[in-house]
């Protein structure tokens, strides 16, 4: 029984991820066209990619906590820190970099109090 439960959980928690990261991508999509076609500078692009992190990992989080009904703050938070643990380790094999500074631990807190945030509020809408 235990392990049915795991396997349920892992396969929600791979699912809330997937949502995240087409999110990810197709809003990336989207403003790299902006990007290309307007006149908006360079000066944007930090703001905008932590826009869409955040909201990536709201969508994710949420979709956690509204399928698994309790502890929302911990599933949300369970699918931020994986969300950014998986970019740090895509990173980490495109780039060649094992450069841990105090920008990636940002990054990784905000992932988890985004998704802790967003899963208590998936929780509260079910």
């Amino acid at each position: 029984m235990d392990n049915k439960k795991n396997n349920k959980y892992f396969l929600l928690l791979g699912k809330s991820l997937l949502l995240s990261f087409i999110v990810s991508l197709v809003f990336f999509i989207i403003f790299t066209l902006i990007f290309t076609y307007t006149s908006l500078g360079e000066k944007w692009i930090p703001l905008v990619n932590t826009i869409i992190l955040i909201l990536s990992i709201s969508l994710g989080a949420i979709k956690m906590s509204i399928n698994s009904s309790k502890k929302g703050f911990i599933n949300g938070g369970i699918v931020g820190l994986s969300y950014m643990l998986v970019l740090i380790l895509f990173s980490i094999i495109a780039f060649k970099s094992s450069a841990f500074s105090i920008f990636t631990f940002t990054k990784l807190l905000v992932g988890l109090f985004t998704g802790m945030i967003a899963g208590m509020i998936g929780v509260n809408l079910k």
